[in-house]
């Protein structure tokens, strides 16, 4: 099942999602005022996890400090403040020069996880979704900055959750980042550096996952800037196409 969180006349509503892409509340099609993020917990995004992007950091990470590539994956976080629904707006923010879209395989977690191993990690998925993950430039990999990717808007998360069930593997999905229609990035989740089991157990170890709660499974190699104007978009295969616009702060 595809569902969706939509906002109509003032009020936030669940909704399934058909085939044609209509909202549909209680059998019946709805016409959304505006389509909200479809989770409802914390988002934790991974670094560096498909491994053209670690491949071609290798030589930085043997330097000065570091020396080494990371041996565990690469945590950070998205703040409430940045996550926007599809259709949604991306702000550009004012005195920054550059920012960039990176598309990414969302994991919502469907019931509590603490301390699971990676046999049952996938147990506790409640499904996928699309995730633009939107940064200022990236300064350290090995450390991403919360300056970079806690600004507003900075999370687009949509249009749907599809029911984990419904996917048959979400290690062979094609990924792609467009903008103003054209491809710009084209990868595909079998390429992850760690499975989504492997994630799940590791973070688990050390927190609790709640219900809701969203994992950024990471986003492929290929710097891409956006612009105040772009129509820059998500598609993710049997996830559907995440859309959103970039606007002038």
């Amino acid at each position: 099942m595809r569902r969706a969180m939509i906002e109509v006349d003032g009020k936030v509503l669940e909704a399934t999602v058909d085939d044609k892409g209509q909202a549909l509340v209680n059998g019946q099609v709805v016409k959304p005022d505006a389509w909200k993020a479809p989770f409802s917990g914390t988002v934790f995004g991974i670094a560096l996890n498909y491994q053209g992007l670690l491949d071609s950091k290798i030589a930085e990470f043997n330097q000065d400090p570091y020396k080494t590539p990371p041996k565990t994956p690469v945590l950070y976080i998205k703040t409430p403040n940045t996550v926007v629904g599809h259709e949604g707006n991306i702000v550009f923010p004012a005195g920054v020069d550059a920012i960039q879209a990176g598309p990414a395989l969302g994991v919502v977690i469907g019931k509590r996880a603490s301390r699971v191993s990676e046999a049952e990690a996938m147990d506790y998925v409640g499904g996928y979704t699309a995730v633009n993950e939107v940064t200022l430039p990236e300064v350290s990999f090995y450390r991403p900055a919360v300056k970079a990717k806690c600004r507003d808007t900075f999370c687009p998360v949509g249009p749907v959750v599809v029911d984990a069930a419904d996917i048959k593997d979400p290690h062979a999905l094609e990924i792609r980042l467009l903008v103003n229609g054209e491809v710009r990035q084209q990868n595909s989740t079998a390429n992850f550096v760690r499975s989504i089991p492997e994630l799940i157990s590791f973070l688990s170890q050390f927190m609790t996952f709640e219900p809701g709660d969203l994992i950024i499974t990471g986003v492929p190699e290929g710097r891409v800037d956006i612009a105040v104007g772009d129509k820059v978009e998500v598609e993710i295969a049997g996830l559907g196409r995440l859309s959103n616009t970039v606007v002038a702060e």
